[in-house]
């Protein structure tokens, strides 16, 4: 079916009916002089425009804005008269004219029939597609400028228009002149005085039917009901504002300063799809001449330096429409385009530099809206893999992707080659294509074992359809050189990108690097019984025997003590006076207990006398002294000497060498009172 959207055609309808002869109340002053007035003159009164003027001035203006923009191919009717052929010839409403015989029913009933007149662009669809079952879709909207009593009056009026569509559409079944209505929208605009209470509620979009929908708007007349008609043309016609923001404009009171000013544009929507895909689209609202909200794109001015629209590449062109088309700054702005000049457009920015998106240039005496290439051009050399999104990327592995594209090329082969499954040759390269896919990280520092060279054997033989045996030994040596590698603890390429330190340690280094290899091996593990086989042969290598944990614990341990060893290695530098200060201290007040205690034994008449001094010799090879941790400093190396040289001049008393703290309790027997004889000289023996 040859499709003609719902804006091909717009009927416009305006009630004529005697209310609408009644006072807007929005109030015009016609007094300008003010000033210069002589005495005696009496002011003028303001004076206020009717409903119905106030209705044919927002139509006209609803048309000049689709005309603006859409010159051809769209298509609006005004009742019976295009546009104001006639409008001056009917003149206002009678207020003393009966309802009856000026109903609103009578300009609904023209609208629908006039929606199935076919216009020339379908006439000429439906003669070039007579000899074809295709149809050429009739679709069409009516605007009805009203005064409404009330909800139940405007559903009067929908049933009104619905039942005239489908006693249409059963005429233009049996004409060929005439085309049935396969869609119609139905705009209400209930109007109403300044002042006074609306009688008709506001409704959205409602489907009536298969073929009739229909909407209300009730809105107070004058500045009101022309802001309204201005927010309804852009979803009827898909149109779009953009506010010029910045404009320099010379006083007229004072030629020497320049004030800046906006003007606001409307366009076709297309002019902002760069801001869409860009994600760079921020909606502004407007609400001057106290209208609703209205959205809008703010675009700043660009001082003009060149007359040459081909200096700039630009994606799209489309005519403008200025929505104050008699204000002083609209006026303006559209002079100084018609002169031949261009303006630029930037986008308003907080920070960075100004991207110019748009520029306003004149073509045959009508002003468009062009669209410049702000992002990469299509006419440029391609983007570098390594310019990825965020900034520069320069982790692809692109050696690794280019080795991929060039072991799935595909070439011309006869579709009548297949294989032992039945398969094409295009059904064989996709099944490859997947399974090379399966796993294959994009970025150097995703991965290890794509890293390393030991791994490139099972990488290459494990994503193939089927494996032979010498496939499956390939891959267990393969494995087996790996788990040389760690226990060996070979360094493996991980990447520290992004990570504070050391990085990992080397056995959480092979367990990422174990993790990411079965998990290669598991993507493929269903596509044969020797696929599983390898994955068994990594699962067997990964369970370690518990002598091996063990192993394992005690490198951990003893990677640490080397860390805190490193760690403290200066606190240690730090007190090592201290520490050796305290030894020297410990030892001369040792040798001050012993000299005590040697004068003691010298005293004493028991005494046994001096000894060969070998045997100490002997015992301090036997227990050597404990080799202290960390850095030895030259006092304790000093002291060290000086005490083991002077242990060599005499023989180590027997009970200080079973003493307790170096003390020694002397004549022991002298207590023991069990076991002993008396001779009768006086003397105690055992």
């Amino acid at each position: 079916m040859r499709m003609f959207s719902v804006s091909h055609k717009t009927a416009l309808v305006v009630d004529h009916c005697p209310y609408m002869a009644e006072s807007s109340r929005q109030l015009i002053e016609c007094d300008m002089l003010t000033k210069s007035r002589s005495q005696g003159v009496i002011p003028l009164a303001p004076v206020s425009k009717s409903l119905w003027t106030c209705a044919i001035e927002c139509s006209m203006e609803y048309c000049r804005i689709v005309y603006d923009v859409y010159p051809t191919n769209k298509l609006v009717k005004l009742n019976e008269w295009f546009l104001m052929t006639a409008l001056a010839a009917v003149g206002p409403p009678n207020p003393r004219q009966d309802p009856e015989c000026c109903s609103v029913l009578h300009g609904l009933v023209a609208a629908v029939e006039s929606l199935c007149k076919s216009t020339e662009y379908q006439h000429e669809s439906r003669t070039t597609l007579m000899d074809t079952a295709e149809r050429v879709a009739n679709r069409g909207r009516i605007i009805c400028l009203t005064n409404a009593k009330s909800d139940t009056h405007v559903r009067m009026l929908e049933d009104c228009v619905l039942e005239t569509i489908q006693e249409q559409n059963k005429r233009a079944a049996g004409s060929d002149r005439l085309m049935p209505i396969q869609q119609c929208e139905l705009v209400l605009v209930h109007i109403y005085p300044q002042g006074e209470e609306t009688l008709v509620s506001d409704r959205q979009k409602k489907e009536l039917s298969s073929v009739l929908s229909s909407e209300v708007h009730s809105v107070r007349a004058g500045r009101y009901l022309a802001c309204k008609l201005n927010v309804l043309v852009q979803p009827h016609f898909d149109l779009a504002s953009t506010t010029i923001t910045n404009i320099p404009m010379k006083e007229e009171q004072h030629a020497n300063t320049s004030a800046n000013y906006d003007v606001e544009l409307l366009h076709h929507r297309d002019a902002h799809m760069e801001f869409i895909k860009s994600g760079d689209l921020h909606m502004a609202g407007s609400t001057s001449r106290d209208s609703g909200l209205k959205e809008t794109v703010t675009l700043k001015w660009c001082t003009p330096r060149t007359n040459s629209v081909e200096l700039h590449y630009c994606t799209g062109a489309y005519r403008i429409s200025p929505v104050d088309v008699n204000s002083r700054p609209s006026s303006c702005l559209t002079n100084f385009l018609l002169n031949g000049r261009s303006v630029l457009l930037e986008q308003p920015r907080k920070s960075g530099s100004k991207v110019i998106s748009h520029m306003l240039s004149s073509h045959g005496g009508e002003i468009f809206l062009h669209v410049l290439n702000s992002t990469r051009s299509t006419l440029e050399d391609p983007p570098s893999i390594s310019e990825g999104c965020g900034g520069r990327v320069t982790d692809y592995r692109i050696t690794d992707f280019g080795e991929f594209m060039r072991e799935n090329r595909l070439t011309p082969f006869p579709e009548s080659m297949v294989d032992a499954a039945c398969r094409t040759p295009v059904e064989r390269a996709k099944s490859q294509l997947e399974r090379h896919t399966r796993y294959w990280p994009m970025i150097i520092s995703q991965t290890t074992i794509f890293n390393m060279q030991a791994v490139v054997p099972l990488a290459n033989l494990i994503v193939k359809d089927t494996l032979t045996d010498e496939d499956v030994l390939t891959c267990q040596k393969t494995v087996y050189n790996l788990v040389d590698m760690e226990r060996k603890s070979d360094p493996l390429p991980i990447s520290t990108v992004g990570s504070r330190g050391k990085g990992p340690k080397r056995d959480e280094q092979y367990r990422i690097m174990w993790n990411e290899l079965e998990t290669l091996v598991k993507a493929h593990v269903g596509t044969s019984e020797r696929h599983q086989r390898v994955l068994d042969c990594i699962s067997t290598c990964r369970s370690k025997p518990p002598e091996e944990e063990e192993r394992k614990k005690r490198g951990r341990k003893r990677e640490d003590k080397e860390d805190k060893t490193e760690k403290n290695g200066k606190d240690r530098e730090e007190k090592g006076w201290t520490a050796d200060s305290e030894r020297l201290k410990g030892v001369m007040e040792r040798e001050k207990d012993e000299q005590s205690e040697c004068e003691i034994i010298k005293d004493s008449p028991d005494s046994p006398e001096p000894l060969n001094k070998k045997p100490r010799l002997a015992t301090e090879e036997q227990q050597p002294p404990e080799k202290s941790k960390g850095p030895v400093s030259l006092l304790t190396l000093w002291t060290n000497r000086i005490t083991q040289a002077n242990s060599r001049k005499h023989q180590e008393f027997a009970g200080r060498l079973s003493s307790v703290n170096n003390k020694a309790e002397l004549y022991q027997h002298l207590k023991e009172e069990n076991g002993m004889d008396v001779h009768e000289n006086g003397k105690a023996t055992r």
